[in-house]
């Protein structure tokens, strides 16, 4: 989950990506989960992938008309190759709502069930997340504790807006 490579910005590039689509894939789940008995594990594993798969090429974009607007020029092969490469490592957050829904689709779990543990799962990685990123911040422990509850109370906003609009 931790990526030490690249520079700092490719870095930050990585972590606010995985830290979208895990948030997308958080509403999206939380929205099945309020009708998941009409749902069949096939038909939540296409929302989810449109869903994901459709943000990623909305940022994509968005990254390739900003990187046109402030370099004034396109992106070379080596800053293509990297914005494509940004984009593809964070659909692994959606990897174990996948197989959650496999089983599932399986006859494993029941779709309600796949949801609900993708819901926690997906909640315990934008904790890690967070954790990973100001893990190795020089900031005091104080202040670094701070940052993560303020990420995880921003978590559960999210999740109580998800479930507000989708009147749960």
């Amino acid at each position: 989950m931790a990526d030490t490579t690249g520079t700092p910005e490719q870095r930050a590039e990585v972590l606010k990506e995985r830290i979208y689509i895990t948030f997308t894939s958080l509403a999206v789940v939380l929205a099945m989960g309020s009708h998941a008995e009409e749902l069949s594990a096939g038909s939540a594993v296409r929302t989810l992938l449109i869903a994901v798969v459709g943000t990623l090429l909305a940022v994509f974009v968005a990254d390739f008309i900003a990187h046109i607007a402030v370099h004034t020029t396109t992106p070379d092969r080596a800053e293509l190759r990297h914005m494509v490469a940004v984009s593809t490592r964070a659909l692994g957050v959606i990897v174990v709502p996948l197989l959650f829904l496999g089983l599932a689709a399986l006859g494993r779990w029941q779709v309600t069930t796949a949801l609900r543990a993708s819901i926690i799962a997906l909640t315990i990685s934008l904790v890690a997340i967070g954790y990973l990123a100001v893990r190795r911040v020089r900031l005091p422990l104080r202040q670094r504790l701070i940052v993560l509850f303020a990420e995880f109370g921003l978590g559960v906003v999210v999740v109580l807006l998800e479930v507000l609009a989708h009147g749960e």
